[in-house]
């Protein structure tokens, strides 16, 4: 094994992407808990409250974000447990969780995919911004905040635990200024009592939206919670990070909105807290699109260990797909961002769902992930497929596109889950049944 001032900044900074991660690297619960709360505490959050809040009334809105948020925590919760356990990223550990080789393949490739389409938006919100406040062409600031964050993520989790603690405590400041000067207007009271300014939302589509808009987060709890120490630390920042995240950003959004009778985000913070509240609002939009491309990184990563037998570097592959993403965000992709979310909610639930089901009940693979895991390596060998998974998941989907009762991401989390153990109660019959293996690369 190298020295530390032999490896090259690529090997210092891969980040375990095809590994375990040890526990003398694991971290205390606060930092990872104040990255979950920046993911969700962004610019972003602004947008999905403020456009609940122009077709929402603010107790319609509380709803969608609660039923949201008890989604998001829920998988995140099982799934994260499952990371820290194992300590493995998300694409990988899906490996042993029910997907097999063809299962993560596809996996990493959606999730690739959902990371790097959100980057774009992001990163257009995040130019639209400054556009807005300096000036100059949106393709140009584009390229500036998109070349930015490739560079914050090149560093891994550490550059991602600073970045957290700097635009954070900053962002707060802002929300709570920007509510303060509302509140001189109108009372408490009054401001939720405000009629709805713009085209009424259902109840279930607004929660969708909510669950959607951070669902894939969600599923990627384990790229962050592989870092942590305990189940505790695990519930701990997930409640904490959602929780705070999702009702203080997404209600102060709400009332914004109302107050304001629009959803553009910019024109009501630059209203109430000024150009340089604005930058701030516009900088925390960095938090959450780090995470996009890192954990796009590590999806990347492991697709192409899967597909072509080959580990490549992670800081290589960041810096490609942050080319990718800022091409995306040049050519503009903001205006799919309520059906992109919608489309999220349905889609990655499923895979919560399946993963959990298969970790923590039939548990085919809790043999060979003990002993490795006691070794710090990685089981010898994983299944090629698993047909049982991929029935359920392309059924939950439909159930969540075509079952019009209820919130369809629950909808689709639920059947996931419910038809994975049901066909592998009825195909296993409490045998191990395994498709194919397919040797881990070492």
């Amino acid at each position: 094994m190298k020295k530390e001032e032999e490896l090259t900044i690529g090997e210092k900074y891969d980040d375990y992407a095809l590994s375990r991660v040890p526990r003398s690297e694991r971290k205390h619960w606060f930092g990872i808990a104040t990255m979950r709360f920046g993911q969700i505490s962004a610019l972003s959050q602004f947008l999905l409250g403020a456009a609940l809040g122009y077709g929402m009334d603010f107790w319609t809105a509380f709803w969608a974000i609660t039923l949201g948020a008890v989604i998001l925590e829920v998988v995140s919760i099982f799934v994260g447990i499952a990371g820290m356990r194992e300590g493995l990223s998300t694409t990988l550990l899906v490996r042993w969780a029910g997907f097999g080789k063809l299962g993560s393949f596809l996996l990493s490739l959606v999730i690739a995919i959902s990371m790097i389409g959100w980057f774009g938006i992001q990163n257009e919100v995040f130019a639209n911004g400054i556009h807005q406040i300096v000036g100059g062409p949106v393709w140009l600031w584009s390229i500036v905040t998109g070349v930015s964050v490739t560079l914050i993520v090149l560093f891994g989790i550490l550059s991602l635990g600073f970045t957290a603690y700097v635009t954070v405590p900053l962002f707060l400041l802002v929300v709570f200024y920007s509510i303060s000067n509302v509140l001189t207007k109108f009372s408490f009271g009054e401001l939720i009592a405000l009629p709805v300014p713009g085209p009424e939302i259902p109840l279930a589509v607004g929660a969708s939206m909510v669950a959607g808009g951070f669902i894939a987060g969600a599923i990627i709890t384990p790229d962050m919670s592989r870092f942590n120490r305990s189940v505790g630390d695990v519930i701990k920042q997930t409640v904490i990070g959602i929780t705070f995240g999702e009702y203080i950003i997404g209600l102060v959004g709400v009332l914004l909105a109302h107050a304001a009778k629009t959803s553009d985000v910019i024109s009501i913070v630059m209203g109430t807290s000024g150009i340089i509240g604005t930058i701030i609002l516009i900088t925390a939009t960095l938090k959450i699109n780090d995470w996009n491309l890192y954990s796009s990184s590590l999806g990347v990563v492991n697709l192409i260990d899967l597909g072509f037998g080959k580990q490549v570097n992670r800081t290589l592959i960041t810096i490609i797909l942050g080319l990718i993403g800022t091409l995306f965000s040049v050519l503009g992709i903001l205006g799919a961002f309520e059906s992109f979310l919608v489309l999220l909610g349905v889609a990655l639930p499923p895979v919560g769902g399946i993963m959990t089901v298969e970790y923590f009940i039939v548990k085919r693979y809790a043999k060979e992930l003990k002993e490795s895991r006691e070794k710090g390596v990685l089981p010898e060998t994983y299944e090629a497929w698993n047909p049982i998974t991929l029935i359920a998941w392309v059924a939950s989907i439909i159930i969540g596109l075509t079952v019009h009762w209820g919130i369809p991401s629950v909808n689709s989390l639920v059947a996931g889950g419910f038809l994975y153990w049901l066909l592998s109660v009825i195909v296993h019959r409490g045998k191990k049944v395994t498709y194919g293996e397919v040797k881990t690369y070492q």
